[in-house]
């Protein structure tokens, strides 16, 4: 792909826009079909007719789905894993797999990295990872850049881009200034992913500190990650001098990465942020993904939250697996 040469200094500050609800089809509650490993998701029941007198009875039922991590005990990735040893509970109730299968998928990616004072020392090390992390991915991935400090920018000259050079680019634009702002600009990405055009949807934020900037909470970053199906990793090069600013910093970044289905890494050095990368994106490329109509067809806008447990197949050891927290299930609108 031809090199796009960006103008320096050149950003483009994301908007908040609001959470684009999609409807699904009117649907027929029913049992789900079996797993197939080896397709893709079964088209959901079809639409329940109308009555003679003109009353409107719909049921809607949207597929979740969920991308899971499979661990032995010594934290090793485990492949191979037949749908039938997965199991699945939404608000306790055991849901039933239409899919279940192991998949190296594309993926949308933000790099959302710390462009504050703090790290004008340590930008050229992270600069590196981020870019492995790109090129260690899918080759049909799509990312975008944002940096930020009391503000943040989109610093990808297109909204998404697979030109390792334009965010090459965007990564060295490098303003380390001001203070950290790293919540709103967590929040940014996650409405910037809904632009993107794969599926899966991955966020990796990296950052020296606590946020002492941002309009925003935790507590609406955690909303908003749970609304969006992004996983989110998090690197934290964090100053453990000042304890209290540290401890806090990490609360976010794994509150973060452990409601997305993600993981939190705070290594010793900046220079062990280029192992981590590559260990993220081979995270990213052995996730299974398990997909179920959920026997509650609700749609009132709640959050649900999901467990996923694993029956280990013989001679396998104690596994685990990793996904996200939950979701929010859509919300009804005047047109239902």
């Amino acid at each position: 792909m031809a090199t796009i040469v960006a103008a320096l200094g050149a950003t483009c500050v994301l908007t908040q826009r609001a959470f684009a609800q999609q409807q699904g089809q009117q649907q027929q509650k029913q049992t789900p079909p079996p797993i197939n490993p080896n397709q893709a998701p079964p088209p959901p029941p079809s639409p329940v007719p109308q009555p003679a007198q003109g009353s409107k009875i719909v049921s809607n039922v949207e597929l979740v789905v969920l991308r899971a991590t499979v661990l032995d005990q010594k934290g090793n990735f485990v492949p191979g894993i037949p749908g039938d040893a997965f199991h699945v509970y939404e608000d306790h109730v055991e849901q039933k797999l239409s899919i279940a299968k192991q998949e190296d998928v594309p993926v949308s990616m933000g790099l959302v990295i710390d462009n504050s004072g703090s790290m004008r020392d340590k930008r050229a090390k992270v600069n590196a990872a981020a870019l492995t992390l790109v090129q260690a991915s899918n080759p049909h991935d799509e990312a975008f850049v944002v940096n930020f400090n009391d503000d943040y920018y989109l610093d990808t000259e297109h909204d998404f881009t697979a030109d390792v050079n334009e965010m090459k680019q965007a990564l060295e634009r490098i303003d380390a200034r001001g203070s950290t702002a790293l919540y709103d600009a967590v929040i940014g990405s996650l409405d910037h992913l809904k632009k993107a055009h794969r599926d899966k949807k991955v966020l990796l934020v990296v950052t020296d500190g606590e946020d002492n900037e941002s309009r925003h909470k935790l507590e609406d970053v955690i909303q908003e990650a749970e609304k969006s199906d992004a996983l989110i990793y998090t690197i934290g090069l964090l100053n453990e001098e000042s304890k209290r600013s540290a401890r806090n910093a990490r609360k976010a970044l794994l509150d973060m990465s452990e409601a997305t289905g993600g993981m939190a890494f705070f290594p010793e050095a900046v220079g062990d942020t280029e192992a981590i990368c590559q260990q993220i994106a081979h995270d990213i490329r052995n996730q299974y993904t398990l997909g179920y109509y959920p026997t509650n067809a609700k749609r009132d806008g709640t959050f649900r939250a999901v467990r996923v447990e694993i029956t280990p197949p013989r001679g396998r050891g104690k596994l685990s697996v990793r996904t996200r927290a939950g979701y929010y299930a859509k919300a009804s609108s005047a047109s239902d």
